[in-house]
This record gives C-alpha cells, sequence and structure tokens, in this order.
C-alpha cells in the first residue's frame, strides 16, 4: 500500500501526525515518516512505542524498519504510554523518540507523535513540516554506514514507575483510589503502582483494547467519567483517576464523586510547589480558568500565559526555566520530567498531597472550584474548518468593545466574565471556553453565544 502527496498533507497537525487508519495512515506512510524522522534528527538511537489500536502494532513495525534503513539504531519499547518514550528519550540520552498513538481519538484513528533530543517535541514550528516536504517528494538521504543497524527490544515500565514515584514524593497513607484506564495505555503501568505503593486501587477498564468497548479513552468529555463517579460513591473511596487513550493526561474525580476540572487540579499542584519552593515559575495554557494565575501569584510564584500544545508548551518550559505548567485539557508538564507531561506523575502528585496533608481532596479543592463558574470546554460542529474561522471573525465583530487578545484563537474579557473560541486543529469543531464571577452571567452568556453561533452557522 503506498500513499499520495494529498492524502499526507491532511495526516501532518499542529503538533503530531494524525489519521484515519489504514485509510489515511498505513505502513508505506510510517515507513516513509520513520526515514524522513531519521533523517531530520542528529545522530544516535531512537525509541519506538506504541498503544493497544489494532494498527498500532503494524505501523510501529513499518515505523522501525524505515530507521532502519536510515542507518538508525532502535529502542523497541512496545506497549507503552506517550510519557514513557518521553522519559526513555530523556533518561538515556537518545536522538528522539515515537510513539505510534491517536491519543483519545475514537477507534479507526491511528497517529505518530515525534520528539526529538532532549526531549523536545517536533511541532508544526518546530522541524514537521520539514518532514512533511520529505516524505512528500521522496528524496531520502542515502545511508551510508558501514556498520549493520539494530533492534533492541526494551521494557522500561518498573523503572518509569519508580522514576514518576521519586519526582511525586512518598505517598504513605494507605488511600483508596479508583483508576479508569479506558482501555488505554495507563492500564500497564496500574500494577506496578499497586505493588510498589502503599494504596489500594479499584479499576476498571484496565484491559487493552483499541476498539474502546466501554467508553471513548477521552476523559475531557464529562460522560465518560460516570462509571469512575459511580466507583468513587460505591466504595467510598479517596478519589478517582481517569487517563487517555495513550496515557499522558490526568483527570480526577473527588471523594464526593464531583469531577474536577484540569484548572482546579493545576492550581492544587502549583500552591504545593510554590509553598516548598517560591518564586517559581508556572505555565498555564490560554483557555485555563483564571484561579491559575490568581493561585500561582498569591503564593509567591510567575504565572505566565501560553499558548496551547505541548510542543509550544514545552518549548515555553525551557525558556523561562518554568517548573511547572497546565493545560486545560489534562496535561500536566514537570522541568524534572525533561519538561514533558505525564499523567502518572501527576496522580502521583494528588495522591502525595492527599497522604502528606491528610485531608479530603474535597476540602483541597473547595477554595478553587468555588472562586469562578466555568463552562466545560463545548464544541460547535460546522462545515469545514474556513467556516470555523468566519465564526471567530462573527464573534470578534459582536464582542468588539472587550479586552481582545489573539494568543490563542480569540479571547475576549470584561469585568466579570471572559470567553476563549478556537478552531480545533484536526475536525471542523469550534471550542469554546467562558468563565464569569457567577453562574448567573456564565448562564447568560453561554446561552448569548450559543445562539450567536447558531444564526449566522
Amino acid at each position: 500500500m503506498g500513499y499520495q502527496n494529498s492524502a499526507i498533507k491532511n495526516l501532518f497537525k499542529a503538533y503530531d501526525i494524525r489519521g484515519l487508519s489504514p485509510k489515511e495512515l498505513n505502513p508505506s506512510v510510517a515507513y516513509a515518516i520513520a526515514r524522513a524522522f531519521a533523517d531530520f534528527l542528529p545522530a544516535g538511537k531512537i525509541a519506538v512505542g506504541h498503544d493497544m489500536r489494532k494498527d498500532s502494532q503494524e505501523l510501529s513495525e513499518a515505523f522501525m524498519t524505515g530507521l532502519i534503513k536510515q542507518g538508525r539504531e532502535v529502542l523497541d519499547l512496545g506497549l507503552v504510554t506517550s510519557d514513557m518514550v518521553y522519559y526513555a528519550v530523556g533518561k538515556y540520552k537518545l536522538a528522539g523518540g515515537a510513539m505510534i498513538t491517536a491519543s483519545h481519538n475514537p477507534k479507526g484513528y491511528d497517529g505518530i507523535k515525534l520528539t526529538g533530543k532532549n526531549v523536545v517535541p517536533i511541532g508544526i514550528d518546530s522541524g514537521l513540516l520539514s518532514i512533511e516536504e520529505e516524505v512528500e517528494t521522496k528524496h531520502f538521504k542515502s545511508n551510508k554506514s558501514k556498520h549493520a543497524s539494530k533492534i533492541t527490544d526494551t521494557d522500561i515500565t518498573k523503572e518509569w514507575v519508580e522514576h514518576a514515584i521519586s519526582l511525586a514524593g512518598e505517598i504513605n497513607k494507605p488511600l483508596k483510589v479508583g483508576m479508569d484506564t479506558g482501555n488505554g495505555m495507563a492500564g500497564i503501568v496500574v500494577p506496578y503502582m499497586q505493588n510498589l505503593l502503599p494504596i489500594k486501587i479499584d479499576s476498571i477498564y484496565t484491559e487493552l483494547d483499541g476498539s474502546f468497548p466501554n467508553h471513548p479513552a477521552n476523559p475531557l468529555d464529562p460522560k465518560n467519567n460516570i462509571d469512575l463517579q459511580k466507583l468513587v460513591l460505591k466504595n467510598n473511596l479517596d478519589c478517582g483517576i481517569a487517563f487517555d487513550g495513550d496515557g499522558d493526561r490526568a483527570f480526577f474525580v473527588d471523594d464526593l464523586g464531583h469531577l474536577l476540572s484540569s484548572s482546579v487540579i493545576g492550581a492544587i499542584i502549583a500552591r504545593d510547589m510554590l509553598e516548598s519552593s517560591p518564586g517559581e515559575t508556572i505555565l498555564y495554557s490560554a483557555v485555563c480558568s483564571d484561579i491559575l494565575p490568581a493561585t500561582i501569584e498569591s503564593f509567591g510564584g510567575r504565572s505566565a500565559r501560553v499558548k496551547v500544545g505541548h510542543s509550544y508548551i514545552k518549548a515555553q518550559m525551557r525558556k523561562r526555566k518554568a517548573a511547572f505548567a497546565a493545560e486545560h485539557s489534562g496535561h500536566f508538564y514537570y522541568k524534572d520530567n525533561y519538561f514533558a507531561d505525564s499523567g502518572i506523575i501527576t496522580a502521583l502528585k494528588i495522591l502525595n498531597i492527599l497522604s502528606r496533608t491528610g485531608k479530603k481532596l474535597s476540602e483541597i479543592a473547595t477554595p478553587y472550584t468555588n472562586m469562578f463558574a466555568n463552562s466545560e470546554e463545548l464544541n460547535f460542529e460546522f462545515n469545514n474548518q474556513e467556516d470555523t474561522q468566519d465564526q471567530l471573525l462573527v464573534l470578534e465583530r459582536h464582542f468588539s468593545d472587550g479586552d481582545i487578545d489573539h494568543l490563542e484563537g480569540l479571547t475576549v474579557r470584561y469585568r466579570d466574565w471572559w470567553f476563549n473560541a478556537r478552531t480545533s486543529n484536526t475536525e471542523p469543531y469550534l471550542r469554546l471556553n467562558i468563565e464569569a464571577d457567577n453562574t448567573q452571567i456564565l448562564d447568560k452568556q453561554q446561552k448569548y453565544i450559543a445562539r450567536l453561533l447558531k444564526k449566522y452557522s
């Protein structure tokens, strides 16, 4: 199965490669991308891991074959979470790494996340365009090496969990924790967490299954967390933790069964960090709640608002020497983890805080959940991505009297409420987040914007 250049352009997104498999992403494409990736990277070994989707192993094998063709040595990590690839690249000082995954996308999709030396992400503004161009032209470098390349199977699961525990800190209290891995890759680390920590884990949907028989592995959608909420309440657990398909994002349910936003979790972790290390710089993505900068600054930290997306955030963390970064979508980044994001480290950070303080998660979260009223992320579907861009212009015209910025799509601020609207990188969706001083203002503005978008759609 070959490929055409017109199909390639649809695969390359802002910060990864993603598409339908095998219609858009097949072994021939993966092989070509690997050759271009090898040509882009400096000398050295390359790590490759894959998730549990039905085509991921075949795509991984084709990808490794492409690397071998270019004369590279490969560490085959096998079935891993995305953050395990980041760890391998950083720990073993590799030239780069690739994770075959479509993250939280539904079945039928697959993809590739590329990472460079020093765990620097490769996005559209940091090398992905040149890789795309080489795939399209098929002008790959000739391998003149006289040394035979090889693939080495490497299992890093146990050492990865030990690394995550060492960064998060000790957990001494015998907590009762619910975990929903959504039939995704975080299921492989749950047994290690159970064995290495004094906690009792009630887990659901830990079997690796890329058909996602129970619910999509996307905890950002509240309806996918209903079973976890029920589990926490039924078994009187200290908290619940949900992971996305490739295990690099974590979402939380408190002891009362309430879903906590990523902004609340980010604020809890930021405060904990700043109490022991005041003055640190902490970043937050452009659509996070104002509780993050308010918390960071009130506890002696320096806050900075940055664009959405892991490639942008990791670059800004390095530039600003930030200790931590939070993203509204459940990604949390740590300087001591090679500036990379990790769902497992975040889960362990929250458990460490519960263990040390002896407080309920609901008690810790209450000051943040009561500060502002927030909408969940709202998605408005249009015919194509051009239409979503037109809707941004409609919103900007209607709210031209507010304070406007374009750091990430469109953000408009008023004295007692603000909203952010941005287009999806992968689908014809307009994503909307609204925050207000109270629920009355939130409801009013949310209904008004929804009517406005429907009127002009």
